[in-house]
């Protein structure tokens, strides 16, 4: 497994504009698809999708797979990812 953390320093420009830049965390598979993902927004906001909630009325899972050179400089621990997931609600 992989593990990232990537600042979106813009906003979505939808009706959710206002939830503010986020964080989002991936955890990959080894063909680099997300298996789990985490949004973290400035207002507080956390969505949290996985293959037992793929979707939502805001969001889905990341259908293809990240750049691995791409997100490189990016990646984190599992430890950090793990807390991520199961402290944010």
């Amino acid at each position: 497994m992989k593990y990232y953390k990537r600042n979106w320093d813009e906003s979505g420009g939808d009706e959710f504009d206002f939830w503010g830049t986020s964080l989002w965390y991936f955890e990959c598979g080894e063909d680099d698809y997300a298996l789990r993902q985490i949004e973290v927004y400035g207002d507080g906001t956390v969505l949290k999708y996985d293959e037992n909630h793929p979707e939502d009325q805001y969001g889905k899972l990341s259908e293809a797979p990240l750049e691995a050179d791409e997100f490189a400089e990016f990646e984190i621990t599992k430890e950090e990812f793990e807390n991520i997931w199961l402290n944010e609600q």
